[in-house]
């Protein structure tokens, strides 16, 4: 079989383009290439993995194989898939997901998942997200307290559009969120718990990450173009003034990275700190009470 894009047939059925597709990413280095093609298939004909196969001698029609040809020539040049399909899922709930905003991380799920556990005696909690991207934070912790007052900040009024869309998508009515410029303004009011996933990756390392990484996804979400701690000196400064007598949920980078925030609020007078490791064993949350 020609492993080329103008190679595909006038027929082909589920399993052909299955076989075809793993040479042809196979071909292009792709590190996993039949989880490449099975990917696409089960967005573009709206199946689960399995049913590729108990489906596998379906026809695929042509308005499908003509989506799928650009999504491969996408897929090829290193583009998310979740960019190409335009959709991603994040704790249960369905996103839209564009390059307006970071695509949400399975590992984020940790942070939505101790912040819920620190607002269980909270009934009606006020919530402020620094740097909402996607919304999907903010969206995730709604979803499980509708009776929260949320407030989410970004400096991109793009993100923010997409955040509005997929909080309406997913009917949460208590978000309100803002653009702001968190490194130079705080917002109004008090809150019990302060939770963010800021841009940490140093400026120094943007290079060495993955192209769907690095060419993708907005720059200005993923660095503060200095050493990935610009967020945490703010937070730690002004925690006190937003977040009282409460709780701060930070997502912390790999490597060395949450040693240098842990010791950053250290220094700062934090003394009740703890770094909590994800569900790949690292190092990823650090909760700060205060």
């Amino acid at each position: 079989m020609k492993v080329s894009t103008n190679g595909i047939k006038k027929t082909w059925r589920i399993i052909e383009i299955i076989k075809w597709g793993e040479e042809y990413f196979e071909l292009k280095g792709f590190e996993n290439p039949k989880q490449e093609i099975e990917w696409l298939l089960c967005d573009l004909l709206q199946l689960k993995r399995i049913d590729l196969y108990l489906k596998f001698e379906d026809i695929i029609n042509k308005s499908k194989l003509k989506k799928l040809k650009n999504w491969i020539k996408r897929r090829i040049e290193r583009e998310p898939l979740q960019y190409i399909t335009g959709k991603v899922e994040f704790y249960g709930l369905k996103f839209i997901s564009t390059p307006q905003a970071l695509i949400p991380r399975p590992e984020t799920e940790r942070l939505v998942d101790i912040t819920l556990n620190s607002l269980k005696k909270i009934p009606e909690p006020k919530i402020l997200e620094i740097g909402t991207g996607s919304g999907c934070v903010s969206i995730a912790v709604s979803n499980k307290k509708p009776r929260a007052n949320i407030l989410s900040l970004d400096i991109s009024k793009n993100a923010l559009e997409l955040a509005e869309i997929n909080a309406k998508s997913n009917n949460c009515k208590n978000i309100n969120f803002l653009e702001m410029d968190f490194l130079n303004e705080i917002p109004d009011g008090r809150f019990d718990i302060l939770i963010s996933n800021p841009p940490y990756i140093p400026q120094k390392e943007i290079e060495n990450i993955m192209p769907e990484v690095k060419d993708y996804e907005p720059r200005i979400a993923l660095t503060d173009f200095e050493e990935g701690l610009n967020f945490y000196y703010r937070i730690a400064k002004v925690g006190r003034t937003l977040i009282p007598n409460g709780i701060i949920i930070l997502e912390v980078g790999l490597g060395n990275h949450p040693q240098k925030v842990f010791s950053l609020f250290k220094e700062a007078g934090f003394d009740q700190l703890e770094l909590i490791k994800d569900y790949n064993n690292n190092e990823r949350i650090l909760k700060i009470n205060i």
